[in-house]
C-alpha cells in the first residue's frame, strides 16, 4: 500500500514539474526528424524528374510497358458472368507507394496515397500520377525560408496566441493577412526577371516605352488599395497580357477575377477581404472575359505543353516558372469554380466551362483540386435546367481530361460521369427527354478513349446491374421490384447499349485493325436486359419491355449479333390485355417513349390497346430488316408468321376473341410484308450455286444489296416517315399548349395586377372621404 502511495506521488511529480518539457522535447525532435526526410525525399524528387524529362526529351526509345492490371479480367470467360467469376474486378489492388510530389506540404498534413478508388459511389479517389508532378497538398507552403508573407497556418496561431496584435494587423495592415497575395507575389518577381531579360535585348526607346508602362502597372497596384476597378485598368492588363503576355498584368487580372467570382458573396471561411470591389457591371463583364480568355494563354506562352499524337501531355514541371504559375494556376481555378456556383446565363456558364479544357494538362498536378473540378463540370452536364451547349461544353472538359488524364484520373471520370447520367435520369418526362439522351450518346464515347480502363469500369457497372436483378429474383418482396423497374435501371441498360453500339460496330473494328474489347460485354448485357425484361410480364409495364426492346435492337443492328426477340413480343400479344376486347375510352394516347409504366385508368381499354399494338408491330419490323437480306430469311421469319396467324384467327371468335379491328389490320399487313420478303429472298436463294456449309458465301449473300428496298425494308422506311411526321405534329401541339399556358399566366398576372391597383385606388379615395369628414366635423364644431 505503501508502494502504490508512493509511486502515485512520483507520477503527480513527474507530471507537474518534467512532463510538459518531455512533450515539447519529443515534439521538437519528431519536427527535426520530418525536416530531414522531407529534404531527403525533395532531393529525390527533383533527381527523379530530372531523369524522368531527360529520358522524354534525349531519349528515342519508349518506355517499358507496364504489367496490365487487368489481364485476369481481359482472360475471363464472358459465359462465366453469373457464375461469380467477376469478383477479380472488386480485389484490392497492391498498397501503392507514396506518390513523389513536388512542392511543398504542411507539416501537421499526413501523406495520402490517392491510389485506391472508394467502393463509395460518391467517394471519388484519384490515384498517382505516372509522371513527377507537384503536390496539391501544398495549399500554403510553410517551409521554405524564402517565402513571401504570411502562411496560413501562421496567421491562425497568431490569432490564437496574440489576438490583440492580430486585430490590430487586420485593422491597419490587412494585406500582411492576405496569404494568397503573398504567394502570387513570386509571379512579380518571376515577371521582373523576364523584364530584365528582355530590357538588355531590346533598344532605348521601346526600353523606355516598356519603363512608362511598368508605371503605370504599379500605379495600378496602388489603385487597387483603394479597391475599385475600373475599366482602364482591365483595358491595360488585357493589352498587357495580349501584347508581351505579362505575368505581372496576369496576376492582377487573376486577383480582380477572384473578386468578381466572390461579388456580393459572403465567405465565411475568408477572414481577409477581396482585393478589388467590383460596382459597375461593364467592368464585372471586362474581367470575366480577359481572365476566362486570355490567362490559358499566358499559362500556355511560359509554361508550353508537349502533347504527342496519342494525347499524352507533358507538363515541364522542373520549370522554374512551373512553382510560381502554379499558384496562380490554383487561384484561377478556385475562382472558376467559385464563380460556377454563382452563375445562371448560359452564355456565361459556356464560357467559363471552355476556360477550363486549355488549362486541364496544367491541373494534373493538383489532385484535390482536380476531385473538385470534375465533380462541379460533372454537375452542370448532368443538371436537368442545363441548356445543350452547357452540357457540350463540360463534356469537352470531360473528354480532355479522360485524353490527357493517367489511369487514375481516367477511371474518376468515367466513375464520376455515369453517377452524374444516372442522377440526371431520375425524372424523365417530355422537357428531360432530350438532355437525357445528349448525356448517353455524349458519355459513350469516352469509354471508348481508352478501352481498357473503360472496359474494366463498365464490366463493374453492369455486374452491379446483375447483382440488383438478382437480389429482386432471390429476395421475390412486395417493393423488391422497384429497384429494377425505374427510369434510372432503364436508362442505365440502355446507355451501355448505346456504348457497345458505337464502340463494337464493325466499320470502327476494321479501321482499328483489331476486335474491341468491349465486345466482350455484349452477352451479359444482353442477358441481364432480357432478365429484367420478363421479371414482371404483365400489361402494366409493356412500355418498360419495349425501351428494353429498342436498346437490344440498337446493340443487334450496330454489332451484327443476334439476339431473339421474337418471343418477348409474341408474349404481347398473347396476353390477356390483347386477346379480350378493349373498352372505350376518353383518354389521350399515351406516350410510350416517356412512360414505363401505364397508369390503371389505361389497362382494358381501346386507346391503350391500340398503342400497344403500333409499338408491337412497329418492333416486329425493326426486327426483322436487320435480316431481311439474309439467306436464312424464310426459315428465321416461318414461326412468327404462323404464330401471328393464328392469333388473328383466334381474334375472329366473336366474343371470346378481339374485335379491335385497328389491331388486327396492322398485324394482317405486317404478315403479308414478311411472306413478301421471304419470297424475295427465296427468289434470289434459287440463283446460287454454293452449298449452306460455305460459310463465306452464305455470308456474302446480298450483301450489297439495299435493305431499304426489300419487301420490309421499303415498309419501315415508310413507317419510319409516319412517325417522324407524327412527333412533328405533337410536339408542334405540346409547343401551342405551353405558349397558350404562358399567355393564360401573363393575362391572369395582369389582371391580378389590375385588381391590385383597382383596390388601392378605393382604398385612397376612402381615406380621402374619411379625411373630408373629419375636417368638416372639425369645421362644424
Amino acid at each position: 500500500m505503501a508502494g502504490a502511495k508512493k509511486n502515485f506521488k512520483a507520477t503527480k511529480k513527474f507530471e507537474s514539474k518534467h512532463l510538459k518539457g518531455v512533450l515539447d522535447q519529443r515534439k521538437e525532435n519528431a519536427k527535426v526528424k520530418q525536416r530531414q526526410q522531407l529534404k531527403a525525399k525533395k532531393q529525390g524528387r527533383r533527381s527523379k524528374d530530372a531523369e524522368f524529362y531527360k529520358g522524354a526529351e534525349d531519349g528515342d526509345a519508349a518506355p517499358k510497358p507496364k504489367p496490365s492490371k487487368t489481364a485476369n479480367v481481359n482472360d475471363m470467360s464472358v459465359d462465366d458472368f453469373f457464375g461469380g467469376g467477376f469478383e477479380i474486378i472488386e480485389k484490392a489492388e497492391p498498397a501503392k507507394k507514396a506518390s513523389k510530389k513536388l512542392g511543398k506540404r504542411k507539416r501537421d498534413e499526413p501523406e495520402q496515397e490517392d491510389g485506391v478508388l472508394s467502393d463509395d459511389a460518391s467517394e471519388l479517389k484519384i490515384s498517382d500520377n505516372e509522371q513527377p508532378v507537384a503536390s496539391d497538398s501544398e495549399e500554403s507552403g510553410n517551409e521554405d525560408d524564402d517565402d513571401i508573407g504570411m502562411s496560413k497556418g501562421a496567421m491562425d496561431a497568431l490569432a490564437k496566441d496574440d489576438p490583440e496584435f492580430y486585430k490590430f494587423l487586420k485593422e491597419n495592415d490587412p494585406e500582411a493577412l492576405e496569404f494568397d497575395d503573398a504567394d502570387l507575389a513570386e509571379v512579380d518577381e518571376l515577371s521582373e526577371g523576364e523584364e530584365e531579360e528582355r530590357e538588355q535585348e531590346q533598344p532605348k526607346k521601346k526600353r523606355k516605352k516598356e519603363k512608362k508602362q511598368a508605371k503605370a502597372d504599379e500605379s495600378d497596384e496602388e489603385a487597387g488599395l483603394d479597391n475599385e476597378l475600373t475599366p482602364a485598368m482591365v483595358a491595360r492588363w488585357k493589352a498587357a497580357m495580349s501584347e508581351k503576355y505579362s505575368l505581372r498584368a496576369a496576376r492582377q487580372v487573376v486577383l480582380a477575377f477572384r473578386s468578381a467570382a466572390h461579388l456580393n458573396h459572403d465567405d465565411v471561411e475568408e477572414d481577409t477581404k477581396q482585393r478589388y470591389t467590383i460596382s459597375s457591371p461593364e467592368v464585372f463583364h471586362d474581367i470575366l472575359v480577359v481572365a476566362l480568355k486570355q490567362i490559358p494563354e499566358v499559362l500556355q506562352h511560359h509554361v508550353p505543353i508537349k502533347e504527342s499524337t496519342f494525347g499524352k501531355v507533358q507538363v515541364p514541371t522542373d520549370s522554374k516558372k512551373f512553382k510560381p504559375l502554379s499558384t496562380l494556376l490554383r487561384s484561377y481555378i478556385s475562382a472558376i469554380l467559385h464563380l460556377l456556383g454563382t452563375l445562371s446565363d448560359d452564355a456565361t456558364l459556356k464560357l467559363t466551362l471552355s476556360a477550363i479544357t486549355p488549362v486541364v494538362p496544367y491541373l494534373l498536378s493538383f489532385r484535390k483540386l482536380l476531385k473538385n473540378l470534375i465533380k462541379t463540370v460533372v454537375s452542370f452536364w448532368s443538371q436537368s435546367t442545363s441548356s445543350d451547349s452547357t452540357r457540350i461544353t463540360a463534356f469537352l472538359a470531360l473528354r480532355r481530361l479522360v485524353v490527357v488524364g493517367d489511369k487514375g484520373i481516367k477511371e474518376a471520370v468515367l466513375k464520376a460521369t455515369y453517377q452524374g447520367l444516372i442522377a440526371g435520369a431520375r425524372v424523365t418526362n417530355v422537357n428531360t427527354v432530350q438532355g437525357i439522351n445528349l448525356m448517353k450518346n455524349s458519355a459513350a464515347e469516352l469509354w471508348g478513349l481508352d478501352q481498357n480502363t473503360g472496359y474494366t469500369t463498365a464490366f463493374s457497372f453492369i455486374r452491379q446491374l446483375a447483382i440488383h436483378l438478382r437480389n429482386s429474383i432471390v429476395h421475390n418482396q412486395n417493393e423488391s421490384y422497384k429497384k429494377i423497374y425505374n427510369w434510372q435501371y432503364i436508362h442505365s441498360l440502355d446507355f451501355w447499349s448505346c456504348v457497345l453500339s458505337e464502340h463494337c460496330n464493325p466499320l470502327k473494328e476494321a479501321e482499328s485493325g483489331k476486335e474491341s474489347q468491349l465486345r466482350l460485354l455484349i452477352y451479359p448485357l444482353v442477358q441481364v436486359t432480357l432478365g429484367a425484361m420478363r421479371l414482371i410480364p404483365t400489361a402494366t409495364y409493356f412500355p418498360l419491355r419495349f425501351h428494353m426492346i429498342r436498346s437490344l435492337l440498337r446493340i443487334s443492328r450496330s454489332t451484327g449479333t443476334y439476339i431473339p426477340l421474337a418471343s418477348a413480343l409474341l408474349e404481347v400479344l398473347n396476353s390477356a390485355e390483347m386477346r379480350k376486347s378493349p373498352k372505350n375510352t376518353t383518354l389521350k394516347p399515351l406516350d410510350f417513349h416517356i412512360a414505363y409504366k401505364a397508369p390503371k385508368s389505361y389497362l382494358r381499354t381501346r386507346i391503350y390497346q391500340d398503342g400497344v399494338g403500333d409499338q408491337v408491330v412497329e418492333l416486329f419490323c425493326e426486327y426483322f430488316v436487320l435480316w431481311s437480306t439474309n439467306i436464312a430469311f424464310p426459315e428465321f421469319a416461318l414461326p412468327v408468321i404462323i404464330m401471328l396467324k393464328r392469333w388473328l384467327k383466334q381474334s375472329r371468335k366473336g366474343r371470346a376473341g378481339n374485335n379491335n379491328g385497328k389491331l388486327r389490320a396492322g398485324l394482317v399487313l405486317l404478315v403479308q410484308k414478311l411472306e413478301a420478303n421471304a419470297k424475295f429472298v427465296e427468289g434470289k436463294r434459287a440463283k446460287v450455286d454454293f452449298a449452306p456449309k460455305n460459310r463465306a458465301q452464305v455470308d456474302a449473300f446480298l450483301k450489297d444489296f439495299e435493305w431499304e428496298k426489300t419487301p420490309v425494308g421499303a415498309y419501315v422506311v415508310a413507317q419510319r416517315k409516319a412517325g417522324a411526321e407524327k412527333a412533328k405534329m405533337l410536339e408542334e401541339a405540346r409547343n401551342e399548349d405551353e405558349q397558350k399556358r404562358k399567355q393564360e399566366e401573363a393575362e391572369a398576372l395582369e389582371e391580378n395586377a389590375a385588381a391590385e391597383m383597382t383596390d388601392d385606388d378605393e382604398d385612397m379615395e376612402e381615406l380621402d372621404e374619411a379625411e373630408e369628414e373629419e375636417s368638416s366635423s372639425e369645421d362644424d364644431e
